[in-house]
């Protein structure tokens, strides 16, 4: 690492103009990353942290308004001419983003989004062009990269689209990459594969990295130094040993300490079987030709036998396309299976989807994203309270004072139910998803990477409203998620799935403790190496 910096930003502000006024973003932020360097900009949503790396080259809206400094090699970038900003954008300057479904375009294939940055900024054409594609494809490890070319976005995993996204990103050899949540989304063996060929490219391409995000274990494995950005503000910064190991200001030791703690003590008594599966199976058939002949199958799941008790929860863990989530909507009777599915003492496999309305009040589902899954024209208290007319409750108090009352007891205003999905947090929303499922007073509940999408500080207090509730109610959970270390903090049980076998089962406390396959090993090896690996168990 070199003492020359790369990126000097002195007292940068950013401010949006909104509904008349100047809302500001960014409040006097200054930092340095020099050559070589990876600097780490940590902090909650809403803290600025991509704001002000968005800056770096005036990608920003229109409504936006920056002043102070940003130096790159000696330019002044604020203020620059769009057509100097164009040439640093892309080829000296590079961005990889948190998900790249939304980065790459749908309609294009990998060789042609690819083969357009490097003609615009290199003019390779023809076979120049392609053999630079290989060779970038090769470079952040996707196998056999000539039968890729060929290949739309939605033909990707989430890893390999993440390569492809810092393939684009490296085209033309970048003295700066920043990478803006590039694991967020990923599983716990990919985002390892992923910082892991980070920083094999930082070295080898020779290239300074500034690293956005909010995942503390993720900082402590890849960061030299740390910059703590609170309401636009940095509040703290230095080496990222100092910064672990003696931090100096109490948002930066609220981060630290932000970690779903704690195992769930063992259901009392012998509370009554919620659900259950005996050999599930489910197979979808691949069908050709026209008469639409099945020649084969894709085996999502294959003999799952499950059992969720009240008050417990079932953890499934498993990387993208092991049948985690496959498995919960075959319980929930929302896609076909084969094999017995007990709900509460009924074998409910046979029945026609128009007798099981009776049943769905009593088996809900909150997903990852809330922003997707709420309605963006309903208001909270409509959104809430959908439920009670869908499956109409019997009940002798309006479905105002229900509303109110469940919000209460998630945590949120019930003064606010008059508002729209777009003005609440992240934190805030998932908690409106968990009400909406919670006030059909269900036995089941499955929650589907919950978590995953929130901040540290908001995940433990998530974390611990579905403990809370559990508790008062004797909720059954299916929790999926990839996040060990929230499914540790949460389940009673746990099962670990790959290529839909459930290749080990048992208590949360030996599936850590002492995981008996290889398989179950890497996985908590990633997700507990990514920081602190004495906490693995």
């Amino acid at each position: 690492m070199s003492d020359r910096n790369l990126l000097t930003v002195r007292d940068l502000r950013v401010s949006f103009r909104q509904d008349g006024r100047d809302i500001p973003a960014v409040k006097g932020v200054s930092f340095d990353v020099a050559e070589g360097e990876t600097v780490a900009l940590v902090g909650e949503s809403g803290s600025g942290k991509s704001v002000t790396a968005l800056s770096t080259v005036s990608l920003l809206g229109e409504n936006a308004t920056i002043a102070g400094s940003i130096d790159y090699k000696g330019t002044q970038m604020v203020g620059a001419p769009e057509g100097d900003l164009m040439d640093v954008r892309g080829d000296d300057i590079s961005f990889i983003f948190q998900e790249p479904m939304t980065s790459l375009n749908p309609l294009h294939t990998l060789e042609r989004q690819l083969v357009e940055s490097i003609t615009l900024h290199q003019g390779l054409v023809g076979d120049a062009a392609r053999a630079r594609v290989l060779e970038l494809l090769n470079k952040v490890g996707i196998r056999d990269p000539e039968s890729r070319l060929g290949a739309y976005p939605h033909q990707l995993s989430g890893g390999q689209r993440q390569r492809v996204m810092i393939a684009m990103a490296l085209a033309n050899g970048p003295d700066l990459l920043i990478a803006d949540e590039p694991t967020t989304a990923l599983d716990v063996t990919i985002q390892a594969q992923i910082l892991d060929l980070l920083a094999e490219l930082k070295q080898t391409e020779q290239m300074s990295l500034l690293f956005i995000t909010h995942d503390l274990g993720i900082v402590r494995k890849i960061a030299d130094r740390v910059c703590v950005m609170k309401d636009g503000e940095i509040v703290e910064t230095g080496p990222t040993d100092q910064i672990f190991g003696s931090p100096q200001h109490p948002y930066t030791q609220m981060l630290l300490a932000a970690e779903p703690t704690g195992t769930m003590p063992p259901v009392e008594g012998d509370p009554e079987e919620i659900v259950s599966t005996d050999k599930l199976r489910i197979w979808f058939p691949i069908q050709r030709g026209f008469l639409r002949k099945t020649v084969g199958h894709v085996k999502a799941v294959n003999e799952a036998t499950v059992s969720v008790r009240a008050g417990e929860t079932l953890g499934i863990v498993g990387e993208s396309g092991s049948g985690k989530t496959t498995l919960a909507l075959a319980i929930m009777r929302l896609i076909a299976s084969e094999g017995p599915v007990v709900f509460m003492g009924e074998n409910v496999q046979g029945r026609p989807q128009r007798t099981l309305r009776d049943l769905r009040q009593h088996m809900q589902i909150v997903f990852q994203d809330p922003y997707g899954s709420l309605s963006p024209r309903m208001t909270v208290e409509q959104i809430i309270a959908e439920g009670l007319g869908v499956h109409k409750v019997d009940r002798q108090r309006s479905n105002r004072e229900l509303v109110s009352d469940i919000m209460e007891e998630v945590g949120l205003d019930p003064a606010m139910m008059h508002r729209y999905p777009h003005e609440f947090s992240g934190g805030q929303r998932q908690r409106i998803a968990i009400a909406r499922a919670m006030i059909l007073r269900p036995r089941l509940v499955v929650l589907d990477e919950p978590t995953s999408a929130l901040d540290m500080t908001v995940q433990v207090q998530i974390v611990e409203l579905l403990r809370r509730l559990q508790k008062k109610h004797g909720l059954a959970y299916l929790f999926i998620s990839h996040d060990l270390r929230v499914v540790r903090a949460l389940s009673h049980k746990v099962i670990v799935m790959k290529q839909g076998d459930i290749v080990e089962g048992g208590t949360a406390q030996n599936i850590f403790a002492s995981p008996q396959t290889d398989y179950t090993r890497e996985l908590i090896a990633a997700a507990f190496n990514l920081g602190d690996a004495a906490d693995s168990a």
